[in-house]
């Protein structure tokens, strides 16, 4: 009864080192087949070492992995994988009616397994979830999916799967041989080549008409000259041409500006400090959206030496910013952005950027909009920015290195103002000079 579902996590400030092996598991329920699975996993997680220092390791869930704990019945199924030292990995599916959804894929990892985690600082064991997209799945389907999907778990836990086939209620213990592709193994839609209408034309001509009239000849011979007639009717063209309907872009307001700030602990003063208004541009599903970031309802961060991280949480968009310390600069180097829509989950980061540049001791400044594209999917505007992670003193800002954008601003009014100058010295100029050469002719004005 069913359809297969696949998950696939974008790894972020991590990458996969170690691939991962297919795993084939087979749930059974009184010796009858009842879930099937056979998929790929990856994990990369991120975690604390030392006190402001962070590493990442990438993983995949062994072959060896028990499902002992996975079951099946007429309305349910779970496929849960355990492995290690206290790791496991499920999703769960509910059937309703002639259809199922995948309701929840949940991580779990501990921090304590040094095997996996070398000088984790904690030793908690830590649960991930996340709300796949998969719902209305036919009844004694399976579903397959080759390519990779995108859903970050958390800002520290990623996973990816692929090469997936599910089928999470199977009927009469038989696998079933038809099979739902996902959207991303689909072929992408051809654009049709549109049809242009040659305008109609209605031309009426009305052929000459001739009378003629000959009198033969007598001994007084008279020839009546022929009269000829013609009517043409000019050629009447009735084309119309109906102009495309145009359908307006929806403008956005301006993002409020939403003030940050991240404290080493609650008795020290700020140590990161924020501001900024903020939309995001994303496409999804092939389609272009955008939507106001309203200012964060969950704020939370780390300060460090060479690298300071602020997370941000408003309504369903979470927004991670990392930032790089050089020694002489810092800049915006990672930002990892992840939107609950109706149509999923949408996540996306970058590891290699490098904006907002500005001296450390001081802060990056600016007050024009900004856009900056992350990604080939995303993209963000900022208004009002003024951020500093480094440095902070006194929980103030330091004095701000402004964007080139707010620098430019000023070059219109200087430039008016150094041209009104100039010509006010070309008339001083002009005066005096006329004035000399009346003064040395001898004219005199009363």
């Amino acid at each position: 009864m069913a359809r297969c579902a696949a998950f696939i996590f974008l790894l972020s400030f991590g990458v996969v080192s170690h691939l991962s092996h297919g795993i084939e598991v087979q749930v059974k329920n009184e010796d009858k087949l009842c879930l099937y699975a056979n998929l790929t996993v990856s994990f990369s997680v991120t975690y604390e070492v030392a006190v402001n220092k962070k590493k990442t390791v990438s993983f995949g869930l062994p072959t060896s992995a028990l499902s002992n704990e996975s079951k099946c019945d007429k309305t349910s199924s779970v496929l849960k994988l355990s492995f290690a030292d206290g790791h496991s990995w499920s999703v769960t599916f509910s059937l309703k009616d002639k259809s199922y959804q995948a309701d929840a894929i949940t991580f779990v990892y501990n921090l304590n397994d040094s095997n996996v985690f070398p000088d984790s600082s904690s030793k908690d064991t830590v649960t991930v979830k996340a709300k796949p997209d998969i719902k209305d799945v036919g009844v004694n389907m399976c579903y397959l999916c080759k390519s990779k999907d995108t859903i970050i778990a958390s800002p520290q836990a990623n996973m990816t799967l692929s090469d997936v086939l599910i089928q999470a209620f199977v009927i009469n213990g038989t696998k079933s041989k038809n099979q739902t592709v996902c959207p991303a193994d689909k072929p992408a839609p051809t654009t049709p080549t549109p049809t242009t209408v040659a305008p109609t034309t209605n031309a009426t001509t009305v052929a000459p008409t001739t009378n003629a009239t000959t009198v033969a000849p007598t001994t007084n011979a008279t020839t009546v000259a022929p009269t000829t007639n013609t009517t043409t009717v000019a050629p009447a063209t009735n084309a119309t041409t109906a102009a495309p309907p145009t359908t307006p872009t929806p403008t956005l307001p301006t993002p409020t500006v939403g003030n940050y700030s991240i404290k080493h602990d609650a008795n020290s003063t700020a140590c990161l400090l924020a501001n900024f208004g903020l939309r995001i541009g994303f496409t999804q599903n092939k389609k272009y959206q955008e939507v106001n970031f309203d200012p964060a309802t969950e704020v939370s961060g780390s300060c460090g030496v060479d690298n300071s991280e602020l997370t941000l949480v408003s309504n369903n968009i979470t927004v991670s910013l990392s930032f790089y310390n050089d020694t002489k600069k810092f800049r915006l180097h990672a930002l990892n952005v992840t939107i609950n829509t109706s149509s999923g989950v949408f996540a996306q980061s970058s590891t290699n950027l490098s904006l907002w540049e500005a001296a450390v001791g001081s802060s990056y400044m600016c007050n024009k909009e900004q856009n900056f594209t992350i990604t080939d999917l995303l993209s963000i505007y900022t208004f009002s920015l003024h951020v500093q992670p480094f440095g902070v003193k006194k929980g103030l800002y330091s004095t701000a290195e402004e964007c080139l954008t707010d620098e430019e601003s000023y070059l219109v009014p200087i430039a008016v103002g150094v041209a009104l100058l100039v010509l006010i010295l070309i008339v001083l100029l002009a005066y005096f000079i006329g004035r000399k050469r009346n003064m040395a002719s001898g004219y005199q004005s009363f």
